[in-house]
């Protein structure tokens, strides 16, 4: 009886090895990718891979540019109604009375009615002679005298937007401590306002005593003020 000899050699198993490989290797990838999957899924990888593949959606919003603020009309240019000024009056001052010079000494004779019997001469009666009345303040011109305080002008803002100018001749009674009494308009600048203003000014002249004889009396004095505009 002859015997059966079965060999096993190393062809036996390299041929088993392919086979199983050749059977459970697609099964072993397949397995093995869904391992790599699910742990992805647990691990948030692949909400992170989701988040960086798809883009991310911008929100616009469009806002309406605000309205234009429109310029408030102008105002309508305004009436300025200027005052009337009343016309100055200037106070009256009295003219000095001038006396005439007494007429020269008058002698009046008396003739007594004839006596009976031879009477001496009559003798001759003068009349008295009367005294000579006071004299007002003479006037004098401004250059004989002289100033403590001079003039200053004040030129009148209205004077000046107008256009006026001219000369002021002022008469000012100067007192025997060298102030002034009174102050006149002797000629007038042909403007209300440059005489005024100039006869303010010589009310706040200070000027020394007029002196005669050694003792201070009081005088007229003719003072000249000009307004005069430069360009």
């Amino acid at each position: 009886m002859s015997a059966m000899t079965f060999s096993c050699g190393p062809d036996l198993r390299v041929t088993s090895i392919e086979k199983l490989r050749a059977k459970f290797g697609p099964l072993a990838m397949v397995l093995a990718a869904h391992a790599v999957l699910i742990y992805f899924i647990y691990s948030g990888l692949m909400s992170r891979m989701v988040d960086a593949a798809i883009p991310q959606a911008v929100l616009v919003t469009f806002v309406a540019p605000p309205p234009e603020e429109k310029a408030p009309p102008p105002a309508p240019p305004k009436t300025v109604v200027l005052a009337q000024l009343r016309p100055l009056v200037l106070p009256s001052v009295p003219m000095p009375e001038v006396q005439l010079a007494p007429p020269p000494n008058t002698i009046s004779v008396t003739q007594a009615p004839p006596p009976a019997e031879k009477a001496p001469a009559p003798a001759f009666v003068a009349s008295p002679v009367p005294a000579p009345g006071p004299s007002g303040p003479k006037t004098i011109a401004s250059g004989a005298i002289e100033f403590i305080l001079p003039p200053q002008t004040v030129y009148p803002a209205m004077s000046k937007r107008m256009g006026e100018q001219g000369k002021v001749v002022l008469r000012i009674l100067i007192s025997e401590n060298g102030k002034p009494d009174q102050v006149q308009v002797q000629t007038s600048s042909g403007f209300s306002r440059l005489d005024e203003a100039g006869r303010q000014a010589g009310l706040r002249v200070l000027f020394k005593p007029h002196l005669e004889d050694g003792r201070a009396v009081p005088v007229y004095v003719l003072l000249p003020l000009n307004f005069q505009l430069t360009s």
